[in-house]
């Protein structure tokens, strides 16, 4: 899909503080008054439970808190939510390196909300924000975000996912889905006997194929590639369940491909890529085998059908809810340009739709805010079952 940079950040020092010299009696005494004044004040349950809120308020800073265990025991907060994927589930990871290379940081993206660009790649919300509203939950705080966020909200969960990242290296130099869980691992220990780590969310929209075709100039190369993304993707969610300890754990089916104006633009817009469909639907097929053999009982992943209604809509028409189903709202003027494309001027190289509300793509892979709603309608009911399931 989207072609990007990644640029390393580098680790900050924070300076040693200086200590004012005290006497070895002096410092005993404070630090003996210190316990025992310590110890009263826990002794009080009112005073007991604002502590131990107060720590879960304060969380991680580094990157998020909170698990599944409080939540478990008494049911007053949704699990946390911890996102990993690429474009469709990037909430503002990927860094601003420039609009040639990282887009979705300038116009004309974000222009239906919030009003200017945030990172997401659309004119608004993107599958992360659906997801998180259905699971009665504010939209994860993005990981490169983090600094800026309450640490509150940090404890309710976090996005993981960039722009341009696959199950395998896609050549995009951003973290593949393994390296984001590596990540969370780093900042978050495993849970502690009879907790959970709370919900994970999967979202893979095809960065792995792309980078194949590309490759090798061939939708067929990207179709064999198939067996190697979906072991890799099997290990990966084997992994959030067993190491990890995610309770719950909600993975996308790949969308149908060749209906993406990536696809379509080459025949006008009136109809869709067969082969890139196939690869799609061969994906799907290994991945739900893979969920039955690693979940027979259905208690710990969820198969998140985008498939479905993304056809219902792309391909077997709907214009009286997307009236232009594959052509997109930003259009660049060239076939190997992008939407929100200028030339050395400064002048657009694109054109802009009037409403995108009736173009189901935003741009050349990703969709509109308001077909990620349509879409949302779909899953609702199921993962509200799947959250209250046991």
């Amino acid at each position: 899909m989207e072609h990007t940079n990644h640029r390393r950040r580098r680790g900050l020092r924070l300076p040693r503080q200086a200590s004012p010299v005290v006497s070895t009696t002096s410092t005993t005494t404070t630090l003996l008054l210190l316990v025992i004044c310590l110890a009263a004040l826990t002794r009080t349950p009112a005073a007991a439970e604002a502590l131990r809120k107060r720590g879960a308020d304060e969380g991680d800073t580094g990157g998020g808190g909170g698990s599944g265990c409080d939540n478990k025991a008494g049911g007053k907060q949704p699990s946390p939510v911890w996102v990993f994927g690429d474009s469709y589930a990037d909430t503002g990871n990927l860094g601003d390196l420039g609009r040639e290379l990282t887009r979705a940081w300038y116009d004309p993206y974000g222009v239906t909300f919030p009003g200017r660009p945030t990172g997401r790649f659309s004119d608004g919300r993107v599958l992360t924000d659906f997801i998180a509203s259905a699971m009665g939950v504010p939209t994860p705080v993005a990981y490169k975000l983090r600094r800026g966020a309450a640490r509150g909200l940090m404890a309710r969960g976090m996005n993981f996912a960039v722009g341009g990242a696959g199950v395998l290296d896609t050549g995009n130099f951003q973290r593949n889905i393994g390296a984001q869980i590596d990540l969370f691992q780093a900042h978050h220990p495993p849970p502690t006997r009879g907790c959970d780590a709370g919900v994970a969310v999967v979202v893979v929209s095809g960065n792995d194929y792309s980078y194949a075709a590309d490759k090798d100039n061939s939708t067929s190369a990207a179709i064999a590639y198939i067996p190697a993304v979906v072991r890799q993707l099997r290990e990966q969610l084997r992994r959030l369940r067993d190491e990890v300890g995610m309770r719950k754990v909600v993975v996308t089916n790949l969308h149908p491909m060749g209906c993406t104006p990536l696809f379509t633009r080459a025949l006008n817009y009136t109809a869709c890529d067969p082969l890139a469909n196939a690869g799609a639907a061969q994906h799907n097929a290994a991945l739900q085998s893979v969920l039955a053999a690693l979940d027979p009982a259905n208690r710990t992943f969820l198969l998140l059908d985008l498939s479905t209604p993304f056809t219902a809509f792309v391909v077997e028409d709907a214009p009286e809810r997307f009236p232009e189903p594959r052509r997109p709202c930003c259009e660049s003027f060239s076939g190997d340009g992008h939407c929100g494309q200028q030339d050395d001027g400064g002048r657009r190289q694109y054109t802009l739709c009037d409403d995108p509300s009736k173009h189901f793509y935003w741009d050349d892979v990703h969709p509109t805010q308001a077909a990620w709603a349509a879409v949302a309608r779909t899953f609702r009911p199921k993962i509200h079952e799947f959250l209250l399931s046991t």
